[in-house]
């Protein structure tokens, strides 16, 4: 059988054990290490554990969304290093492992042309995280601009998550344990139209620059460092 043929049950898998530490006598550590990780790497994201901490201690929402928050924005700063000064080596490697690879081309191109913006607005599209940061790295994006974008676009994320597994947890929890694999499946396939409605919402004129990238290569928009 092929990798990906593995990858739905991997995911089920990753998902259950990322469930379970919402029960774990140290939620918090694990919610920190989950943001962390998947801003670089992990196939999770830390929203569902957000979601059901948040349902179990109201009270510290805000608190559980900062910690989310701050781990994100630290793992990024290792998925910027990975793009950086690892793409060759490990970055090509996790993107393959993470069905991100087609994506890549159009997110190095997003972000050379919109910088910050696209990252803030990450926070309010689908674009797995861990995409921007490697491939801020790789295109060699000012750090300390990265890092106050990621700032931004977490915060706004989390809060968001916050507030909705509060009002309505139970039933999307429900939702996505009875159609995880779809919606994986749906979440990778909506990346590009994350973009998409990023270069529509810009409207400012940079409507060539935006049907550049949506169809961009590496070596089409002069990336490729082969």
């Amino acid at each position: 059988m092929t990798a990906t043929s593995h990858r739905p049950g991997f995911i089920q898998r990753m998902y259950n054990w990322t469930m379970e530490k919402s029960a774990h006598p140290h939620a918090e550590f694990w919610l920190a290490l989950v943001s962390f990780v998947e801003a670089s790497f992990f196939p999770i994201p830390p929203h569902p554990l957000l979601g059901l901490m948040c349902l179990a201690n109201p009270k510290k929402a805000v608190r559980y969304a900062i910690i989310c928050t701050l781990g994100s924005v630290a793992g990024g700063m290792l998925g910027y290093a990975i793009g950086y000064f690892l793409y060759e080596s490990v970055g090509l490697w996790l993107l393959g492992a993470l069905g991100l690879t087609d994506a890549f081309p159009p997110a190095a191109c997003y972000l050379r042309e919109y910088g910050a913006e696209i990252i803030f607005a990450k926070g309010l599209t689908p674009i797995p995280f861990k995409l921007l940061t490697i491939t801020a790295g790789f295109i060699h994006m000012n750090f300390g601009t990265f890092v106050l974008a990621s700032l931004a676009s977490r915060a706004l994320s989390f809060m968001i998550v916050g507030i909705l597994f509060r009002l309505f947890g139970a039933p999307i929890k429900a939702f996505i344990d009875k159609y995880l694999i779809w919606v994986t499946g749906g979440f990778v396939a909506a990346v590009i139209g994350g973009f998409l409605i990023i270069g529509a919402l810009s409207g400012d004129g940079k409507t060539k620059e935006a049907d550049k990238c949506s169809g961009a290569t590496l070596q089409s928009i002069g990336l490729d460092r082969k």
